[in-house]
């Protein structure tokens, strides 16, 4: 085996480099999204063994939805990706071209086992710019493809130095093939095809038989005229710890996917599910389709599902010319390779094994799979492809004729394909380049329409989103998905009528319901969203929430197991105020999948709806086990601890909004709650601080103005709070208690009783029967020293609340002055306006302290007020005067002036009295 140079290494690195370099400002584009953006087995937070559990896509093997591609060790680097740069593309697309470059001098490395020195550098140069690949390369999903080629070769390398001196077996690279079988396996399931090539190398490469050595040694052994030679007995032993060691993967391979097969539909491969012949001719067929997108990969498409290649229905279908062409030249082949000696049948039969083996799996002969063509399992079977055109080449060039232009054709191929696959990297940059550019090749398939709708719907851009999506209902009337989609765009484009009537389209092109019957088989499971989505749409009619529920058990009806039925009934029901009932469906779901943070969460609502924040709180803290980023659970958890009035539990509450606000920089409800929590604590610098940032994210944002004033307020800081309110009642001029507190300071602070008495008027414009409003107007009359309009107001007042005990206080304590001053000696009042007799004031009734005024966030199901009011009514404490005789002005005057000192000290009791 001849090594590979560092000048051929670079070589290929360079090629490599210089075709895929653009790949890497692609983003993530269709199977990227499943697999990358909303796989949660890529986050740090998810438990390893979850990638042991789940298949490709995150979804657990156990689920009938599964597409049971158990790919572990692929998902595993791309959890590293995650690891070093989350969710930044150019470090997935980096590691696929370094894989790509890998795969490439390994595959040089084979190639010398069967070509010399310049034909394997061909081959090797071919495999690197053939275009065939950039859906392997470009597209990030494939590098499972990348992976399993990796260990695939490296095992096959192993292997190859299994035979020793004597044609005595050396055990320790079979073990080692055997270990990197199973790692190939583990990356992508075709991996387990090299012990094919390896059974075929070890008979034919290794022992030198040919196919009619084999036949006479059978016949002669049979006949008894020879024992079975022992060179034959050690290749057996060598095929049957390969077989067996196969056999035991597959066995461990069918235990993981738990014998289930996946649920493909007939729009993924709609020949698996035709009739016969249709389905054999055509299955046939897509054989010299994919040898000819390796010959001419021209026109490369993404998606080659539903009706990209028509059925072929029939035996006088011209297209079978192509497959009986195609089974004649690989027949012809087969026969050169098995049939005659010499290097060159070595070389071929090699080939066809490299291109035939590996290709299997995806072939439907033994197992229907979920598409018709896909680009990205050409990838191991381009390398047999490569290394025939190679061959082909160096038998050209060895002909003194053929020789210059065999160089002229080889450049021009190498060339080309390398321009090829450079332009075609641009396609991938994102879904809509990568479906547009499909659409190019195909105007067939609905599922590319759908796809280019899906990336314009998710710029927003719904009208243009709509034109496709009704073309692919064109294409294929009876495409469920395509209807569905049609419908969401409608609900988005807010014309619920047209959504409704595609929604009952894709509804009556689902099975009809047989009771009893399981429709694994028949219907897909993203179809059954058909009923959730159109629940979801008529529930928004209060009338209608009863044929909501319908829909949504009629899902349940035709699958037990479907959990996101059970979810969107729950919510239903919480709406619908049957709580009970909502958390039986929570519960079932749960049944179903007890590692969904959402549903732990969902449930703790549906407890805060039964009163019961204590459980809620438990099903809170589950689901942040399972998701401690959950940011839902974490805000309303915190708001939960805190409206408990458990001091211990603050701390908690405290770190859980710190998570949140990590999570969620941009929202100001987590400032403003850690600000409600701080005042809790008496931390007041922090609250203020907590309460400036949430204003600063949300201006305007209604309870952290008022709070913020409200802070000010208690804090003896009562100007500052002035310009606050300012801008809490610019934003909501008809705020009552802004009115109140900016009555209060400027009655008691700025002494403008004019500017109070508008802030009072104002409520009772509003709201006559405010009582708190129309007792301050009262304290403003008596301010104003018109002691009759006082007392008219304190008896109006006490009618509206003739339980307050400070109203009719207050009300005896106006009817006391005007016995004592009587009406000619409301002209003695001092000018600063206070009202006071025998040194006591008349309280200003204060408004009561709201901590948080804003709703909640919608949840993923439901929503849980997390609003609290913890009220304090700021009362001043006022004795009853004793009956006293009439003064003179006099002594009223010596009253009146240590009244400005009693004040203060007044105040401060009133501050003392308001934190009791």
């Amino acid at each position: 085996m001849a090594d590979v140079s560092l000048k051929e290494i670079a070589l290929i690195i360079g090629v490599v480099a210089a075709c895929y370099w653009n790949s890497l400002f692609c983003g993530f584009v269709f199977d990227d999204v499943s697999a990358i953006l909303d796989n949660k087995d890529l986050h740090p937070s998810t438990p390893l063994k979850n990638l042991f559990q789940n298949d490709f896509w995150g979804t657990p093997m156990s689920e009938e939805r599964s597409h049971k591609s158990y790919r572990p060790l692929t998902v595993l680097t791309f959890r590293l990706n995650y690891l070093f740069s989350e969710l930044n593309a150019v470090s997935y697309h980096l590691l696929n071209l370094v894989f790509h470059a890998v795969v490439c001098i390994v595959f040089l490395k084979v190639c010398k086992l069967f070509l010399d020195n310049r034909s394997s550098v061909i081959a090797s140069l071919l495999f690197a710019v053939h275009p065939i690949h950039t859906e392997a390369v470009t597209g990030v999903v494939g590098r499972a493809e990348l992976l399993s080629s990796i260990f695939f070769l490296a095992a096959f390398l192993s292997y190859t130095k299994s035979k020793g001196p004597d044609n005595t077996i050396v055990w320790t690279p079979i073990a080692v093939t055997v270990c990197l079988v199973a790692v190939a396996t583990l990356c992508k399931e075709q991996g387990i095809t090299v012990v094919g090539i390896c059974c075929v190398y070890e008979v034919f490469i290794a022992q030198g038989y040919t196919l009619p050595m084999l036949f006479d040694a059978a016949m002669q052994i049979l006949r008894g005229k020879c024992s079975i030679p022992y060179s034959m007995l050690q290749t057996l032993l060598k095929l049957i710890v390969l077989m067996f060691s196969t056999l035991l993967l597959v066995v461990v391979r069918v235990q993981v996917i738990q014998s289930q097969l996946p649920v493909f539909t007939r729009f993924d491969n709609p020949a698996a599910v035709s009739p016969s012949p249709a389905r054999q001719l055509t299955f046939n067929y897509l054989l010299p389709v994919n040898a000819w997108l390796l010959l001419n990969p021209s026109e490369l498409c993404c998606d080659w599902t539903m009706g990209t290649i028509p059925l072929v229905e029939s035996f006088l279908d011209i297209r079978n010319i192509a497959t009986i062409t195609f089974f004649c030249f690989l027949g012809s082949l087969i026969v050169f390779s098995l049939r005659y000696p010499g290097d060159s049948s070595k070389t071929v039969l090699m080939a066809l094994c490299l291109i035939v083996l590996p290709f299997i799996p995806a072939s439907n002969l033994f197992f229907p799979v979920g598409f018709v063509v896909a680009e990205r399992v050409l990838y191991v079977p381009s390398m047999g492809f490569c290394i025939l055109v190679a061959h082909g080449w160096k038998r050209l060039s060895n002909k003194s004729v053929l020789r210059k232009l065999s160089w002229v054709c080889l450049s021009v191929v190498l060339f080309t394909h390398a321009l090829k696959t450079l332009h075609r990297n641009w396609d991938w940059e994102s879904e809509y380049t990568l479906f547009m550019s499909a659409l190019k090749v195909n105007k067939n398939n609905a599922k590319l329409w759908n796809n280019v709708g899906h990336a314009l719907e998710n710029e927003k851009n719904f009208e243009r989103a709509l034109k496709f999506f009704v073309q692919a209902t064109q294409v294929q009337p009876d495409d469920i998905g395509a209807h569905m989609n049609v419908g969401r765009t409608y609900k988005n484009l807010n014309k619920t009528k047209e959504a409704e009537e595609s929604y009952m389209i894709a509804k009556s092109l689902m099975p009809q319901i047989i009771p009893g019957k399981k429709y694994a088989a028949r219907v897909a499971p993203n179809h059954l969203n058909v009923y959730i989505n159109l629940a979801n749409l008529i529930r928004t009619n209060e009338s209608r929430l009863e044929e909501a529920d319908q829909l949504y058990r009629q899902a349940i009806s035709m699958r037990p197991d479907f959990k996101q039925a059970y979810i969107s009934r729950g919510e239903l029901l919480l709406k619908m105020n049957k709580p009970v009932k909502a958390k039986d469906a929570y519960l079932r779901a749960l049944e179903l999948d007890r590692t969904n943070a959402d549903l732990w969460y969902n449930l703790a609502i549906v407890y805060i709806e039964l009163k019961d924040p204590t459980e809620a709180l438990k099903n809170f803290n589950r689901a942040l086990e399972l998701n401690p980023k959950h940011k839902l659970a974490l805000f309303n958890s915190a708001l939960l601890m805190q409206e408990s009035g458990d001091p211990t539990l603050r701390p908690e509450a405290k770190k859980r909004l710190l998570n949140y606000v990590k999570e969620e920089a941009q929202d100001a409800n987590g400032y403003f709650n850690l600000g409600m929590l701080a005042m809790d604590d008496k931390r007041d610098a922090e609250a203020e601080s907590w309460m400036k940032k949430a204003i600063r994210l949300q201006p305007g944002f209604r309870s952290a103005l008022f709070n913020l004033a409200l802070l000010y307020s208690q804090t003896a800081k009562e100007l500052m709070a002035l310009p606050v309110l300012e801008e809490l009642l610019r934003y909501y001029p008809d705020h009552t208690k802004g009115l109140i507190l900016k009555g209060d300071i400027l009655m008691n602070q700025k002494k403008d009783i004019s500017g109070a008495k508008k802030c009072f008027e104002k409520i009772l414009e509003m709201d006559p029967n405010n009582v708190q409003g129309k007792h301050n107007l009262c304290v403003v009359y008596f301010e104003e020293r018109d002691l009759i309009k006082a007392e008219k107001c304190l008896v109006e007042t006490l009618a509206l609340a003739p339980h307050e005990e400070y109203i009719q206080r207050h009300l005896n304590i106006v009817r006391s002055k005007i016995s004592l001053l009587g009406a000619a000696e409301q002209s003695t009042f001092p000018a600063d306006g206070t009202a006071a007799v025998g040194g006591k004031k008349i309280p200003f009734e204060n408004l009561k302290e709201v901590k948080n005024e804003q709703k909640t966030t919608q949840t993923l199901n439901s929503n849980i007020n997390k609003g609290q009011s913890n009220s304090k009514k700021r009362t001043g404490k006022n004795n009853t005067d004793k009956e006293t005789k009439k003064k003179s002005t006099k002594e009223i005057k010596d009253i009146e002036k240590k009244r400005v000192a009693a004040l203060k000290r007044l105040e401060e009791i009133e501050r003392i009295l308001n934190g009791e």
